[in-house]
């Protein structure tokens, strides 16, 4: 059986392809056999022979399954992009749709995320119900917008005989010459006084006739302002109910947040960069509630002791302006001028150097409370109260130091995470080879 094995076909045509194996020494174990002088039988041979067809069998394998992956991998990149493209349409129609809504959402937030340590003090007093704390807070937003409306209107109306007569009296009386201080002023003293007195030589009948022009188009900006002024008051009535609902739904918002800020970095960092945004908005608003707070009231002490009459109006006023970030100087500067034109040199002098005073103590106060309530590098911080300002208008106040503390902090993040062994350290002086 031996003898026929070997002279079979098959035998003959494996024991020819084994040679060739053996010859071109690709196979090591038929190798290391021919070394030793290990004689082949058939069934070994053919062994041999089929290893080396599961091999080529196998790598053209490898070849079709890498030329498939490769495939799948340009498949899933065009999957990635069409996703990516279809999110940020949603989340561009999204916005377009929510568009009139937006500043509103923002000013709530801003203002829930600022009062959030009051609110939680008002839960703890009314023994834990979260929904009185958050009626609480409803009526007390709601009367600080209405009870200044109310204010002024009621003044103006219990004061109107008392204002028309003013206006009669301003008629019928001149101005008083310019007053020598503003003569001796250098470089702008001499103009400034030969205008007022301009002013004063054709009454009050000439001033009217100057303006009269201009009354048309002062009518019709009015008439802007007022329809203005009524979007206004139902975007604040707007901010006041969504406030409300964030009140009461406030973990939940932070938790979504805080998925949402893990999800684009790392869990760790997504909760401090949501964390990091909401001490940023309380400093922010504490700085801008304190200081507006503390000009107000210098401002209605001053007007009260320089005997300006509806010193308390004018100090609300004045709180208005400071925290629009005008400042009180146009309702001191307008008392001033007042006060001289009445006569009283001596009050409108003290008036005009607690202007100077008041209107310049907010560069010290804002900081310093800013400061305390974040800890982040000052320059950032009025960078992005001041540029928010110009930026996004009133609301960027709080926006503009968010962005910019958000982006800080992701910026030395990524800048840590990169290796600084090689890197001296600040202050060292770095010594550098040039080639001679």
């Amino acid at each position: 059986m031996k003898s026929s094995c070997l002279s079979s076909p098959v035998a003959v045509r494996c024991g020819k392809n084994v040679e060739a194996l053996k010859n071109s020494g690709h196979d090591r174990r038929s190798h290391k056999a021919r070394q030793v002088g290990v004689r082949f039988e058939p069934s070994v041979e053919i062994t041999l022979l089929r290893d080396r067809q599961v091999t080529v069998i196998n790598n053209e394998n490898e070849q079709q399954i890498s030329r498939e992956s490769a495939v799948a991998e340009k498949h899933d990149i065009a999957r990635s992009t069409l996703s990516v493209l279809c999110i940020v349409l949603l989340l561009v129609a999204t916005l377009w749709v929510l568009r009139p809504f937006l500043p509103s959402l923002i000013w709530a937030t801003m203002i829930v995320v600022a009062t959030w340590s009051l609110m939680l003090r008002l839960e703890k007093w009314f023994w834990g119900k979260r929904s009185w704390a958050v009626f609480a807070m409803t009526i007390f937003m709601l009367l600080l917008l209405i009870v200044p409306v109310f204010a002024a209107v009621y003044t103006v109306m219990t004061n109107s005989a008392r204002l028309s007569e003013w206006v009669k009296r301003l008629g019928g009386a001149g101005f008083p010459t310019p007053p020598e201080w503003l003569q001796s002023l250098p470089l702008v003293g001499a103009p400034m006084s030969e205008a007022w007195r301009q002013f004063a030589g054709g009454g009050f009948d000439a001033i009217v006739q100057r303006f009269t022009p201009y009354a048309g188009d002062a009518t019709n900006w009015a008439l802007t302002k007022a329809g203005g002024i009524g979007l206004i008051f139902v975007q604040l009535l707007l901010t006041v109910v969504i406030a409300a609902i964030l009140f009461s739904k406030g973990e939940f918002a932070a938790f979504w947040l805080q998925r949402f800020a893990s999800r684009l970095t790392s869990p760790e960092r997504g909760v401090f960069l949501v964390r990091l945004a909401g001490q940023s908005v309380r400093a922010v608003f504490l700085g801008i509630v304190v200081t507006a707070l503390v000009q107000a009231a210098l401002s209605g002490f001053a007007l009260w002791v320089t005997g300006v009459p509806f010193a308390a109006l004018l100090a609300a006023l004045a709180l208005l302006l400071t925290i629009v970030q005008i400042g009180p100087f146009p309702v001191l500067l307008g008392a001033t001028v007042w006060l001289y034109w009445s006569g009283a040199h001596v009050p409108a002098s003290v008036l005009l150097v607690c202007t100077a005073f008041i209107g310049s103590i907010d560069n010290v106060i804002r900081p310093i409370m800013i400061r305390r309530g974040v800890d982040l590098p000052m320059l950032l911080i009025l960078s992005g109260v001041i540029g928010g300002l110009v930026a996004f208008g009133m609301i960027g106040l709080f926006v503009g130091p968010v962005l910019l503390a958000v982006t800080y902090t992701l910026v030395n993040a990524w800048i840590d995470d990169a290796s600084t062994e090689n890197i001296p350290p600040p202050g060292m002086a770095v010594e550098r080879e040039f080639p001679t």
